[in-house]
C-alpha cells in the first residue's frame, strides 16, 4: 500500500515538473517575442465595441470556457462559442463590433475554418492561441499568440495536460492584464460577483454592521462598573468611550479588563482603562476588508465610524454568519 502510495505522488510530482515547465517556458516566451502579440491582442480586446468571443474544441474548448468565464468575471464582457456549434448557427451570436479569440493547439481543426471565413468576410479582429504559427489558423489571425511548444505531462506526450494548463495560464495573464489596464476595482468586482462566498466578502460594512441603540457606547467619566453593564448587555465584548461632541476616542475591551485588575476597578473611570485612539472602519469598507483588519489586529469588532462619529459596530459573528469567513 504505502509503495503503491508513493508511486502515485511521484507520478504527480512528476506532472507538476511538466506543467510547470511548460509555463515556465510560456513566461520566457512573453519576454522574447509572444510579449509584442500578447500586447496587441490587450489592445484588440480592449478597444472593442464588442465582446470578446472565445472559441475552441475538446479540451481547448473546455479551457476555452474558463477563459471566457474569467475575462466576464473582471470587467471584460465575453462569452464562448463552441467552434463546431457556429457552423450550424451560433455564428449569429458574433457581430462585427466583436473580437474572435480562438483556441487550438495545432491550428488545424477542420470545424475552424468556417468560423475563420466568417471572420474574414465580416472584417472581425481574430486572435489566435496556438502553438503553430504556420498553421491556418496562425497565418489567419490578425494577431498570433504563438505559445512555445512543451511536453506533455502525459507520459506519451499525447493527453493534452501541459499545453491545456499554458492555454489557461495565457488566457489568465490577458484577463489580468485588461482588469488591471482599465483600473477595474474591488467594487467594481462585487457588481459581478453577488453570491456565494465571494459575494459575502464582497458586502459592505454597511450591510451588516449594527447601529443604533445596539451600539455599545459610554462618555467619558463614566464609572467601570456602567461601562461593564453595557459592554455585557450589548454583547460585543467592548464599550466605546465618546467625548462631549460624540466623537469616539477610546474603546473599553475584555483585554483592558484583564491588564487594569484591581480592586477598585469598578470604581474607576473609563478615562484610566480605555485604549485611546481605536482601530475604526468606515461604512463603505468590504467585508473582506473588515475581516482581513480583525485578523490581523487579532481583535473581534469594529466600530464603525463616519468621520469622528460612531455610526455602527461589526462584530467576527457577524462576518461568520454572513458567511465572510
Amino acid at each position: 500500500m504505502i509503495d503503491q502510495a508513493n508511486i502515485a505522488i511521484e507520478s504527480a510530482l512528476r506532472t507538476f515538473e511538466a506543467e510547470a515547465g511548460g509555463v515556465s517556458a510560456l513566461a520566457a516566451a512573453l519576454k522574447s517575442d509572444l510579449g509584442l502579440a500578447f500586447a496587441a491582442a490587450t489592445d484588440l480586446i480592449r478597444n472593442a465595441k464588442g465582446r470578446l468571443i472565445v472559441t475552441g474544441l475538446g479540451k481547448s474548448g473546455h479551457i476555452g470556457r474558463k477563459i471566457a468565464a474569467t475575462f466576464a468575471s473582471t470587467g471584460t464582457p465575453a462569452f464562448f462559442v463552441h467552434a463546431a456549434e457556429a457552423s450550424h448557427g451560433d455564428l449569429g451570436m458574433i457581430t462585427a463590433d466583436d473580437v474572435i479569440m480562438a483556441l487550438s493547439w495545432s491550428g488545424e481543426q477542420p470545424e475552424m475554418k468556417n468560423l475563420i471565413t466568417y471572420a474574414k468576410r465580416f472584417r472581425i479582429p481574430l486572435i489566435a492561441m496556438t502553438a503553430e504559427r504556420d498553421s491556418t489558423l496562425g497565418k489567419a489571425a490578425d494577431v498570433a499568440l504563438v505559445q512555445p511548444k512543451a511536453r506533455e505531462a502525459c507520459p506519451h506526450n499525447l493527453a493534452p495536460t501541459t499545453s491545456s494548463l499554458m492555454q489557461l495560464a495565457l488566457g489568465d495573464g490577458l484577463a489580468i492584464a485588461l482588469l488591471e489596464g482599465r483600473g477595474f476595482t474591488s467594487v467594481d468586482f462585487s457588481v459581478l460577483h453577488p453570491g456565494g462566498k465571494l459575494g459575502a466578502l464582497l458586502k459592505y460594512t454597511r450591510d451588516l454592521m449594527h447601529s443604533g441603540d445596539a451600539i455599545p457606547l459610554k462618555p467619558l467619566g463614566t464609572k467601570m462598573s456602567e461601562a461593564l453593564v453595557e459592554m455585557t448587555s450589548k454583547g460585543f465584548g467592548c464599550v466605546g468611550v465618546t467625548d462631549g461632541q460624540g466623537n469616539l476616542v477610546g474603546i473599553v475591551t475584555d483585554g483592558d479588563l484583564r491588564r487594569h485588575m484591581r480592586p477598585d476597578l469598578m470604581t474607576a473611570r473609563v478615562d484610566d482603562v480605555m485604549t485611546p485612539h481605536p482601530k475604526t472602519i468606515g461604512r463603505d469598507l468590504l467585508a473582506g476588508e473588515a475581516l482581513e483588519i480583525l485578523n490581523s489586529s487579532k481583535i473581534t469588532a469594529l466600530i464603525v465610524t463616519e468621520g469622528k462619529k460612531p455610526v455602527g459596530i461589526v462584530h467576527l459573528h457577524d462576518l461568520l454568519r454572513a458567511g465572510v469567513a
